[in-house]
């Protein structure tokens, strides 16, 4: 995934005609050895994929951590006539030229199936921040499930129903305030204290090994208890189930029963 997404943050440079030093530091981009959280999906406002931008001095004194570094991957589109979304969006891509940030956190453009499956293979942690109760369900968390990628999402979509507390990371409380300034001012402050209180510890806590046991035994955890509840053949036979037959006036998907 790093390989990836450094070559195309060289071909973005390229485009813009950008300066030889550009194209050589983009090549460098991202550290394999530095927890990575991803965030990949359409630029919403009610997704907020700016919430973790709420306090930047903050955010830099983890990303430049030199013994616990974080470092950040960004993908999406905002909808052509959704100007709020494109500011956000705007605001997230500028993060690349600031200085605290050049190097630890890259927006790839152009954003499609195949950006998402190269970061749902490679992250480490998939971040979910919409504005409860919006969120319809949030398949792209659940993709990242089978890859080994830990969930850092609010209580909402499909995380209210598959988070038991040590199969990811939780952000609040499943609690929505009437304010939505509020309620985005609580969460950023939860995303923040749970990165720096709960994640990033557990993920840096190694062995003699060099191994990170608590953070592989959340990735066992996640795969054993969601891998199976949440996919396709799920789905279908939910919908089979509880949907199709009933609504057509069967009681059983046995079709010896139903002549």
């Amino acid at each position: 995934m790093i390989d990836y997404v450094r070559r195309r943050a060289v071909m973005q440079a390229v485009r813009r005609d950008e300066s030889e030093g550009t194209l050589q530091k983009l090549k460098g981009v991202l550290s394999p050895d530095a927890l990575t959280i991803g965030f990949a999906r359409r630029f919403a406002t009610y997704k907020r994929a700016n919430l973790i931008l709420t306090d930047i001095e903050r955010l830099a004194s983890m990303v430049n951590d030199p013994n616990r570094p974080v470092q950040f991957v960004f993908a999406g589109k905002a909808h052509p006539m959704d100007e709020p979304g494109k500011r956000v969006l705007q605001q997230v891509a500028q993060l690349m030229r600031d200085s605290q940030f050049a190097d630890k956190l890259v927006f790839v453009e152009d954003y499609d199936i195949n950006v998402g499956r190269h970061f749902v293979q490679g992250v480490d942690v998939w971040l979910n921040n919409p504005r409860r109760p919006q969120e319809a369900s949030g398949t792209s968390g659940q993709k990242v499930v089978l890859n080994g990628g830990l969930n850092l999402s609010v209580l909402d979509g499909w995380w209210a129903e598959a988070y038991d507390g040590l199969n990811g990371f939780a952000i609040g409380d499943g609690r929505t305030h009437s304010d939505a300034n509020v309620q985005d001012r609580r969460d950023a402050e939860d995303l923040l204290r749970v990165l720096r209180e709960e994640l990033i510890p557990l993920y840096y806590q190694r062995d003699r090994d060099g191994l990170p046991r608590g953070w592989i035994k959340r990735m066992k955890r996640t795969i054993r208890t969601l891998g199976w509840r949440f996919n396709a053949d799920r789905m279908v036979m939910d919908y089979t189930l509880n949907c199709y037959i009933p609504a057509a006036g069967g009681t059983s998907s046995d079709l010896r029963r139903n002549f």
